[in-house]
């Protein structure tokens, strides 16, 4: 069966078309029991009558739309893709080799366990033993979980990202049970350091705003905060939601600086460096690029069918971009459950930008200790397939019954480091200070407000009629 080669943006982003021959008694989509199995993973066959329908034109009337001229609220952009067929001149990669794989696993253990030399380079036998439990786990994790809502650049590669968020979130679980002294030494056992506490260092030092006080403000961590919020854009998807948890977030810095010195920053600090400057920037960016992905010509052939050395080094970059892309329009007053949803998102989006603050502080680590980015970095490759999940749960209940795998582990995750924040900072001076009574009316107005009043004014326009108008 030929391949169209060009369609537009999806609202679904799908596997690859399953011949219902080959699907066993445990596949998604077999029963209704799993048909939030078959939405994530993409495990449902196509319907035989849209199989049968003409191919849609891309563009409008066959011409294609640059991106940047592209209305979004238009149907051009919102046609439904063909469903994927696996490119047959890399089959091997999508056929089950799971005996395979079990094989030349034992063979690589066999060797690292039975060579006397490689035993006698590695001095610390038990590390290499728990390094080769971590290497069994994840390739585990790569050929028995179940896919996630993503297939590039591979099902496995995001297999394997749930792995390693479920061995974080069982290290979590353990430091759960230890005192902090335990938790430090074990670290610093692990990465053949000294950790030793890290100084106090304050923003609010000279608060005055000049050319000079801006021009010394910036330096590495500006970079990382725009990087930050690409990376924030491109998992909301949605303008409105990073503004509001852009703002939130300084708040949050203004309320906890009793407790963190690194959280007492100069009022432009907060505001014109970071709020209008990095985060919009980065916001911006990422945003831009969602638009780019949301209406961009997707090509689904594959690469023995592709022409030319260029189309073929194309169609192998291609292969690390999106298949297709779901543009989030979130509906926050749509109805009581969208918002109460997106108010959760944005509380555990908000914890998940304290808890490293928290725990390099705890465990000393500098910011930019490999643990940290590493940190930050893993955190980002788990919430892109878990918000995804997490908008499909929201907005096809139906068909989404059961809140998907990874956003489901990413929610235990970041829960699971507030308690061990709650445990460790259990008698240090600074993290027992009470909160200045400022702080405590600030947030009980706000949320007084925002889960109280606001719903309550909501509802009281959808019974009188009123339309409801989204965020």
């Amino acid at each position: 069966m030929s391949v169209p080669s060009t369609t537009k943006s999806t609202p679904v982003e799908e596997r690859g078309d399953i011949d219902i021959d080959d699907l066993s008694a445990t596949s998604p989509g077999e029963n209704e029991d799993n048909d939030s199995d078959a939405v994530l993973s993409g495990g449902g066959r196509a319907p035989a009558a849209a199989l049968s329908e003409p191919e849609p034109k891309p563009g409008i009337d066959g011409t294609p739309v640059r991106w940047y001229d592209a209305n979004r609220a238009e149907p051009y952009t919102r046609i439904t893709p063909f469903q994927e067929q696996h490119d047959t001149s890399v089959e091997f990669f999508y056929k089950p080799i799971t005996l395979t794989a079990l094989a030349c696993i034992l063979i690589v253990l066999a060797y690292l366990a039975m060579s006397q030399d490689v035993l006698q380079e590695g001095k610390d036998k038990s590390r290499l033993g728990t390094y080769a439990a971590l290497l069994f786990f994840l390739s585990f994790s790569m050929l028995q979980f179940r896919d996630g809502p993503f297939v590039r650049p591979h099902p496995a590669f995001w297999r394997a990202v749930l792995g390693v968020n479920l061995l974080y979130e069982l290290a979590l679980v353990y430091l759960l049970f230890q005192d902090l002294d335990t938790s430090r030494s074990l670290l610093s056992t692990l990465l053949s350091v000294e950790l030793k506490p890290l100084p106090e260092k304050s923003y609010a030092e000279n608060c005055a705003l000049t050319p000079q006080a801006l021009w010394d403000a910036l330096d590495i961590f500006c970079v990382a905060h725009a990087l930050g919020w690409f990376g924030k854009a491109m998992i909301l998807r949605d303008y409105w939601f990073c503004w509001i948890l852009s703002i939130a977030f300084e708040l949050a810095e203004y309320s906890l600086a009793h407790q963190l010195a690194n959280f007492k920053e100069c009022w432009w600090d907060h505001w014109i460096l970071d709020v209008l400057l990095c985060n919009w920037a980065g916001t911006w960016l990422g945003m831009k690029v969602c638009q780019y992905f949301e209406v961009k010509p997707y090509s689904w052939r594959g690469f023995r069918q592709t022409r030319g050395l260029r189309s073929k080094a194309r169609r192998v970059f291609s292969q690390f971009s999106p298949h297709d892309f779901t543009s989030f329009k979130w509906g926050t007053a749509s109805s009581i459950k969208n918002y109460f949803a997106v108010v959760l998102l944005l509380a555990v989006f908000l914890a998940a930008e304290l808890n490293p603050f928290y725990l390099k502080s705890l465990l000393w680590l500098e910011p930019e200790h490999p643990v940290v980015i590493l940190r930050l970095a893993f955190i980002f490759l788990c919430a892109l397939p878990a918000v995804r999940e997490l908008y499909q749960y929201i907005n096809d209940p139906r068909r989404a019954v059961r809140m998907g795998q990874h956003v489901w582990l990413l929610l235990a995750t970041v829960l699971t480091e507030l308690l061990v924040i709650f445990k460790w900072g259990k008698g240090q001076p600074e993290f027992e200070a009470p909160f200045p009574k400022a702080v405590k009316i600030f947030w009980a107005v706000g949320v007084g407000l925002g889960l109280v009043v606001y719903p309550v004014y909501q509802c009281g326009d959808a019974q009188a009629g009123v339309p409801d108008a989204a965020f």
